[in-house]
């Protein structure tokens, strides 16, 4: 028997490797001579610079950068296998792990970092990058990440903008002149798990603000500053990308990579399947199993598993989604090619229980999968 196990993160709890080593255990606790290949995978957020660069033979890198809130972090990126690509997580530099639940301040929150981890790819002689956007602090539409390329947010008086999205709503004028040449020669790659526009009721503010700390009436204050934001940015590239899928990704980074780098935008899960060699894997396997730290409704719209699943059902291959908890919503992914998805939970327990024992869990979960699909191989 043939199985190959492509997790996802179990975030803040167990890494993508670590759910596949556990899950390995458990197969084998039920399938002893099972070969089991682990392709531990991402979707542009947390873990898809290891999991690029693990499945391509690449190197990790690490640069000192701007973090959320202006302090110096140093953040992980990797160089692909062939020597030519970067890859890098906007998590890393500008994420909302970095910052404390007791100082998040979404308003002021900057993407500079981020913007610094493209610099640090180009001075390393890099021109294809794929950046992952999931995961962010901020809410400034990229205008940090652009400030690090050499672009300048300016006021009615000349003034240079305070970073953060809240100061936006007083952009009068977006000088380009100082743009990186290098950027523009550049194929940048973004890798999206999410299709939210910028602005709006579905736009970065309203759905993402909140997680990051903002009260009702900030998320207003943001989703109006982004509006303008968008507006004077489209006079001066002649871009209009506000509504586009993914534009209101990372705070909106989705819509000013778009409007000030030669960014395309897909789906996460499918850059790092296709980097990883997911497809050739799993044409011979017997079942897949795939999972994640929580199954909801939102799986359903192209996270990880569901990649995973589009994948293997192209070749007539089952697909079991093990994950950390479920919601409101978990068995629509039954229609996106999830063959049956189950919790690690076999009683009742806290989150922090869950996290804590992330890892027995997954092993003991993985076990109970593989009797069932054990003993369905008897039933006639």
């Amino acid at each position: 028997m043939r199985i190959v196990v492509a997790p996802d993160s179990y975030k803040g709890s167990v890494s993508a490797m670590g759910v596949a080593d556990a899950i390995e255990r458990g197969i084998h606790k039920v399938f002893a001579d099972a070969a089991v290949q682990k392709i531990p995978i991402a979707d542009g957020g947390e873990g898809t610079v290891e999991s690029m660069v693990g499945a391509t033979g690449g190197t990790l890198r690490n640069s000192e950068v701007t973090g959320p809130l202006g302090e110096r972090v140093c953040a992980k990126w990797g160089i692909l296998g062939d020597g030519k690509t970067a890859v890098i997580e906007m998590a890393a530099a500008s994420g909302l792990p970095l910052v404390a639940k007791d100082r998040l301040n979404v308003r002021s929150a900057t993407s500079r970092g981020t913007g610094e981890l493209i610099l640090a790819a180009l001075d390393a002689g890099l021109r294809k990058i794929i950046i992952g956007i999931g995961g962010s602090a901020t809410n400034d539409g990229g205008a940090g990440m652009a400030r690090a390329l050499g672009i300048r947010f300016l006021s009615s008086a000349g003034h240079d903008l305070p970073e953060g999205g809240a100061a936006l709503a007083q952009l009068a004028r977006i000088d380009l002149a100082g743009l990186d040449p290098r950027i523009v020669q550049a194929e940048v790659i973004v890798a999206c798990d999410v299709d939210n526009p910028l602005c709006g009721l579905r736009g970065a503010s309203a759905v993402f603000g909140p997680q990051k700390g903002a009260s009702p009436e900030i998320v207003a204050e943001l989703d109006a500053a982004l509006a303008h934001f968008a507006h004077v940015a489209r006079k001066v590239t002649g871009r209009d990308v506000a509504d586009f899928p993914g534009a209101g990704a990372a705070g909106g980074l989705g819509a000013g990579l778009m409007f000030f780098t030669p960014a395309k935008l897909r789906p996460g899960v499918e850059i790092v399947l296709e980097a990883v060699g997911f497809a050739e894997a799993v044409s011979t396997a017997d079942f897949v199993v795939t999972g994640e730290g929580r199954t909801d409704f939102q799986t359903a719209y192209g996270k990880a598993p569901v990649g995973v699943a589009k994948v293997a059902r192209s070749h007539g291959v089952p697909v079991f989604c093990l994950s950390g908890g479920l919601g409101q919503g978990a068995n629509d992914v039954l229609e996106q090619g999830i063959d049956a998805v189950m919790s690690i939970c076999d009683r009742p327990l806290s989150l922090e229980e869950c996290m804590r024992n992330g890892t027995e869990l997954i092993e003991a979960g993985a076990e109970r999968l593989c009797r069932i699909v054990k003993a369905s191989l008897t039933i006639r």
